[in-house]
């Protein structure tokens, strides 16, 4: 029961209810290791997504009812990737509404599959700009990550096109390989979306987070992408954030090595309480996971870290990424900072 309840999600209603309007100075001295966490950056008044809210989807899991009707994807692995656009419900931010109270949410209307190649989906969104990709980890159903990255893109305010890949997950306790394996099974797919992402003409950077298991996959397209193509796609590429890695030091270590400039361009989001990740380590053989090492230990292969182990309000510490303003603020700062 103990392992349970620290790998079952808490609910996002309940996180965003208790963390709405609190940040405490301990979050603040906590995030202080980056210079820039009091700058804000360019200020938004809203995500592109409060005025168009259409999020585009990639996904290598397999489409259920072709993919039109929920839950519009499964867990099994597809032959092909599918991509798509997701029609989202905004929550209602009147005064009388549920979200007021810190209790409304975003919900996925309609997906509609789309013929065609990722640069044919971003033409449809209207080309140009910047575009955020999100990565889902463990354990997670196609539709939480859809909202997932919904929340991330509001919350950060992004002014872009917002992109969620969505690998294979069985959003089940017990099936830590199965997700791993379907992870790293999708690495090819995703360094495709990527691939034609930077080279679609008038494309602007592309931004992605990654959460937990997620950063693994991503960081193996990243490697994959690198050896392709050099330093002539690194421009095209900006902010990169792990959020949470659930990977091995010293295979992170080696692959920051191998991605060159790639690697400069790395925020990993770190808690050295974070207990899922502590529960994975105790399943990968006692190897600590780089969301859950120390600061320093971090910040000597070269990465930019930010130690979240006290911007914590609940008991597994392992979405701060969503939860925490703090967090959010510096995913924000990462996106505009990209450039210099």
């Amino acid at each position: 029961m103990i392992v349970q309840h620290l790998l079952q999600n808490e609910t996002l209603a309940s996180r965003r209810a208790l963390l709405r309007g609190i940040v405490s100075s301990a979050s603040v001295l906590a995030l202080g290791g980056c210079a820039s966490l009091g700058a804000t950056g360019a200020r938004y008044d809203a995500s592109s997504l409060t005025a168009e809210p259409t999020l585009l989807v990639t996904t290598t899991r397999k489409p259920v009812n072709g993919g039109r009707t929920k839950p519009w994807f499964g867990p099994e692995r597809a032959t092909r990737m599918t991509v798509a656009r997701a029609k989202l419900v905004p929550p209602d931010e009147s005064r009388f509404s549920l979200a007021a109270a810190g209790i409304g949410d975003w919900r996925l209307d309609a997906v509609e599959p789309v013929s065609g190649e990722v640069s044919d989906l971003l033409a449809q969104g209207g080309g140009g700009g910047d575009v955020l990709i999100y990565v889902h980890g463990f354990k997670q159903t196609f539709e939480t990550a859809v909202l997932d990255a919904a929340h991330l893109a509001d919350g950060i305010k992004f002014r872009g096109q917002t992109m969620v890949f969505s690998w294979p997950s069985k959003a089940g306790l017990f099936d830590y390989a199965y997700d791993r394996e379907s992870a790293m099974w999708s690495r090819d797919d995703f360094e495709r979306v990527l691939q034609s992402v930077v080279t679609t003409p008038g494309a602007g950077r592309v931004h992605i987070v990654a959460h937990s298991m997620g950063t693994m996959l991503t960081l193996e397209s990243l490697r994959q992408l690198y050896a392709r193509s050099g330093d002539s796609t690194a421009d095209k590429i900006g902010a990169v954030v792990f959020a949470s890695p659930d990977i091995d030091m010293d295979v992170f270590s080696s692959a920051v090595v191998r991605i060159g400039p790639l690697g400069r361009k790395i925020t990993v989001v770190a808690a050295t309480n974070d207990r899922a990740l502590a529960l994975s380590a105790r399943i990968a053989g006692g190897m600590t996971r780089v969301g859950a090492a120390e600061k320093a230990a971090i910040e000597r292969l070269g990465v930019r870290v930010i130690d979240a182990s006290d911007a914590g309000w609940g008991v597994i510490n392992h979405d701060l990424f969503l939860s925490n303003a703090e967090v959010r603020r510096v995913i924000r700062r990462s996106i505009d900072t990209s450039a210099a």
